[in-house]
């Protein structure tokens, strides 16, 4: 059987290993808070609006589902005082997601803040805030916020634990699963054990942490409300909450699995017993496996967006995927390092598991890159797409150095180092104490023939001399030995990796794996919290914001169609006006003018609305007559955001008409 031995990192790996936390710490150091995964696509009234008369409500639009809270919307008069009643309304319809808070009766003119804030489907919280202003603009005392959603201490420390359990996870689950499909005797070695156990407690540790601060990091962003009961049981009543407390469950019977993995299961000696083990062991192992990838998928991003039917299992499959190799090369690397040797077999195993992984997350990232990010500009163009080409390229080197490590593997010598000289040492200082002990015997026999001698000496001196043998070894004679022992095993252990440089390349480049593993789930960490490049794209063409920023200022659409249907009385102006211009219901109103400005009644007025880009229309409205030169018509639905084109057609007489058109931007 062919064995690798485990040396000490050399100098050089060292440094690699201090470079990899460097990236890992400027990753985590630049990575903004959890950007917004819904955006805010529009306000009523609008950011920087100006009305007439306090409107009874403020309403806000999102791009997607979003969870609100009595608390998510705030409205303050220029004093800093609550506007608002508190009261959310649910203003949805279809796919319009929208919500607003109702006002309190007899405001005063002046400027108002209204300051947002929530979690998106996906788990992630966004915030923002913008003014409008009733009568005129007026001066206030109300301080924007400067911190943004996910921010500050409990943004760092929720950060810091997501990575914490996604590391843990792919310990826990590739180490389990290395040592069942890799190397049974595994299961007996403490190192092994202690990495397991360790990515379990990792895991459950990070989840612990990740619950508590779930309320002030989607709240208010201060460390102190970790200790408050009321935010902890709302936490619970969310999706997130509980995905983690599910995730929490799960672990009680990972603990389970564990516990047989290293203990049953590496005492058993029969093999058909042990196989029976490892088959139970497997299946099961696989299914808590699952279910704890799924307490990711059913909370963040594959819950929501496109197909996410699919997009769950697919996650989960890519999970357990990156655990399989990261958790098992994790474990390879400790065994390689902390143990006396590891089957050549075992390496080889591992290898084959890593390729099967390897495809899955090819197969699984493929789908998962088309649905965030949904077209070749938003690759580069946005910040998902950019932080996806850096881990792409992180793979690339992944897998590159792991092609380097299967060559090291097939080049492992098919030999064992003999140490005869070593051995020869060793057995001496094993033979010393005997020798010793023999020698002591013969001292005490020679000073029993002299006993007379002795007695001349006086009872003193032969009462020293004979509580000699009852002291047992001498501490210090022994403690030199211990060290001798230990020289000969680190010098045996050096020859042998001297001697063998195939051992020493598969070491090393299990180690380079290692270090840029560890980036590369420091990328991975940094993506799940970032915007899907798809989303920021759409806000970006709906005129939409992210969280933190101004909202869309919203505006009545008012255009000037000139006409002229070439009969009498065929010259005019029709003045159109939308309000408030963007999706959702508008009120339409028309105002038909002659040359000179006068109204002008005609036959019929007709109004079309387009918006090819998306197929949508056209939708026909049929104003109603108010007064001679105005019509009317209120609820006008514009179901999506976008280049609306309004065709206008203008009756005269009974066959005099023409139709004319503009674009308007709808946001």
């Amino acid at each position: 059987m062919t064995t690798t031995t485990a040396p000490r990192p050399g100098t050089a790996l060292a440094r690699l290993l201090v470079l990899a936390a460097a990236l890992l710490g400027v990753l985590l150091a630049g990575a903004a808070p959890a950007s917004a995964h819904a955006a805010l696509t529009g306000s009523d009234p609008g950011d920087g609006a100006v009305v007439a008369t306090a409107p009874k409500e403020v309403g806000l639009t999102f791009s997607e589902q979003v969870a609100m809270s009595a608390d998510s919307i705030r409205v303050l008069d220029p004093s800093g005082r609550r506007a608002d009643t508190g009261e959310i309304i649910d203003l949805c319809s279809g796919a319009v997601v929208k919500y607003g808070v109702a006002l309190r009766a007899g405001l005063p003119d002046g400027t108002y803040t209204v300051a947002w804030q929530t979690v998106s489907a996906d788990s992630h919280p966004i915030a923002g805030a913008f003014t409008f202003s009733i009568g005129a603009p007026s001066a206030t005392s109300v301080a924007l916020p400067e911190q943004s959603a996910g921010g500050g201490v409990v943004g760092a420390l929720y950060g810091i634990a997501r990575y914490l359990s996604y590391a843990g996870f792919a310990v826990l689950v590739g180490g389990g699963a290395f040592v069942l499909l890799c190397w049974p005797r595994g299961a007996e070695v403490r190192p092994v054990q202690r990495t397991v156990v360790r990515g379990w407690l990792t895991l459950t540790g990070a989840t612990l942490v990740m619950l508590l601060l779930r309320g002030p990091y989607t709240g208010s962003g201060k460390l102190a409300d970790v200790f408050d009961l009321a935010g902890l049981q709302a936490v619970l009543q969310t999706k997130t909450g509980a995905a983690l407390t599910s995730r929490l469950l799960l672990l009680g019977a990972a603990a389970l699995f564990v516990a047989v993995l290293f203990g049953a299961y590496a005492r058993r000696t029969d093999p058909k017993e042990r196989k029976d083990l490892s088959f139970g062991l497997g299946l099961g192992g696989t299914v808590v496996a699952a279910g704890i990838a799924g307490t990711w998928a059913l909370a963040e991003h594959a819950s929501t967006g496109i197909q996410p039917g699919i997009a769950m299992p697919v996650d989960i499959l890519h999970l357990l995927a990156v655990a399989a190799w990261l958790g098992g090369l994790t474990t390879l690397l400790v065994a390689l390092y902390r143990t006396p040797s590891v089957e050549r077999a075992a390496v080889e195993r591992f290898s084959r598991v890593a390729f099967v992984s390897v495809a899955a997350l090819v197969a699984t990232g493929l789908y998962q890159s088309w649905r965030q990010v949904g077209s070749w500009s938003a690759l580069t163009g946005t910040r998902y797409g950019q932080l996806l080409l850096v881990k792409i390229g992180l793979m690339a080197v992944l897998v590159g150095i792991a092609w380097i490590s299967r060559r090291w593997t097939r080049r492992l010598a098919e030999r064992t180092v003999p140490q005869p000289e070593e051995e020869e040492l060793e057995q001496h200082l094993q033979d010393e104490p005997a020798e010793e002990g023999r020698q002591e015997e013969t001292g005490a026999e020679e000073s029993g023939t002299e006993g007379t001698d002795t007695e001349k000496t006086g009872t003193e001196k032969t009462g020293t001399e004979g509580s000699a043998p009852e002291d047992g070894p001498d501490p210090e004679r022994a403690a030199q030995l211990a060290r001798q022992r230990a020289a000969v095993a680190t010098a045996r252990r050096k020859k042998e990796r001297d001697a063998d440089p195939e051992r020493t390349g598969l070491r090393r480049s299990v180690l380079t794996e290692a270090a840029v593993a560890v980036v590369l789930l420091a990328v991975t960490t940094v993506l799940t919290s970032t915007e899907p490049g798809r989303t920021e794209e759409e806000a970006a063409r709906n005129g939409g914001t992210t969280a933190g920023s101004a909202a869309v200022p919203d505006r009545p659409v008012d255009i000037r169609l000139p006409f002229d249907t070439g009969g009498v009385d065929g010259k005019g102006v029709v003045r159109l006006s939308l309000d408030p211009g963007r999706t959702g219901a508008n009120a339409l109103h028309l105002f038909v003018e002659r040359p000179n400005g006068k109204p002008l009644d005609v036959p019929e007025i007709k109004v079309n609305l387009t918006l090819e880009e998306k197929g949508v229309g056209p939708l026909p409205v049929a104003p109603d007559r108010i007064q001679t030169g105005h019509w009317s018509a209120s609820g006008v639905q514009l179901p999506l955001p976008g280049e609306w084109r309004i065709q206008v057609t203008v009756r005269t007489s009974e066959i005099d008409q023409t139709t004319i058109e503009k674009n308007v931007k709808i946001g």
